[in-house]
């Protein structure tokens, strides 16, 4: 079995740590470098139920891309929950290592898998990493579909292959507009408006759009002869958990060829924070309401406990 430092430096040569962005804190949280590691988990968010799923598993090594410390600390005391976090992982020898913003601009990276599961061809990064002399590493991706879908077609795609969430899959945009080419960035994606009407895309696929970006660049595909892009916005947990599935397929090809034998798994347990969604039945306030005994109730779903 490999030490942990072995199988760090093989995670490292996949996520070099020096390509993170400059507020991010990637890298190992915890574990001895001279410990064997058997067992990986690869997940979303370092959270308790993932912990305590590592536990269960008897993992020797937890993988996360999101941060457990992303704005540091001052302490890791029990009574608070990053602090249980810790003294869990180090109670039962579990390391805990974080490829975040260095896994998003990878060659493949978040928005490859994310691509992937939605049988995307990937064409080329949606901003170029200046460093990378192939220009394949970079955030987000621009894709092409294998033949034009709508909006609305590819909206149910996404909501049909992305793991099940309380939100859905939110549209801005035509519903019968027909889509050749997408822009994807895993993760809050509303601060590359500018880069995805560069491209020319007809549609931008990403996660947290809030109402004003979308409001102003809904407002600006109005001026011009280009067409309207087209919004299609998922929960951030489920366009960055594909990625786990790819990472973890890249380290077991890792283990494969220095002849290790690591068992590597994916978390399948829900982390997206949202839990329920009620859908709008109240008139639009162009309509007179409807009275209180003839308003019918809203819908209410439940998020489903795993992954597709």
């Amino acid at each position: 079995m490999p030490r942990l430092s072995e199988v760090i430096t093989a995670l490292d040569a996949l996520w070099p740590p020096e390509r993170a962005e400059g507020w991010d804190a990637v890298g190992t949280v915890c574990g001895d470098p001279d410990q064997e590691v058997a067992r990986v988990l690869f997940a979303v968010d370092p959270v308790r139920d993932i912990v305590e799923e590592a536990v269960k598993l008897g993992a020797d090594l937890l993988v996360t891309h999101h941060p457990l410390y992303l704005r540091g600390t001052t302490t890791v005391a029990a009574s608070t929950f990053k602090g249980r976090v810790v003294h869990t992982l180090i109670k039962h020898d579990i390391a805990l290592h974080v490829a975040h913003t260095n896994a998003d601009t990878a060659d493949p990276g978040v928005s490859d898998a994310l691509a992937g599961a939605l049988d995307l061809r990937v064409l080329r990064p949606l901003v170029p990493d200046p460093a990378d002399p192939t220009g394949r590493r970079g955030l987000g991706r621009i894709c092409e579909l294998d033949h034009p879908l709508t909006v609305r077609e590819l909206a149910a795609r996404a909501a049909e292959r992305l793991p099940a969430t309380a939100q859905g899959i939110r549209v801005a945009g035509d519903p019968e507009a027909l889509v050749r080419t997408v822009a994807v960035s895993g993760g809050s994606g509303d601060s590359l408006f500018e880069q995805v009407r560069a491209a020319g895309v007809d549609a931008f696929l990403t996660a947290d759009l809030r109402h004003h970006p979308v409001s102003e660049a809904r407002a600006h595909d109005t001026v011009g002869a280009h067409s309207p892009l087209a919004l299609l916005d998922a929960a951030h947990w489920a366009t960055e958990w594909p990625w786990c599935e790819l990472a973890a397929a890249q380290l077991d090809e890792i283990s494969d060829r220095e002849g290790w034998g690591l068992r590597v798994h994916v978390s399948k347990t829900v982390t997206d924070p949202w839990t329920a969604h009620a859908a709008s039945t109240h008139p639009s306030p162009t309509t007179a309401p409807p009275t209180s005994a003839s308003r019918a109730p809203s819908s209410f779903t439940e998020t489903p406990g795993a992954p597709n």
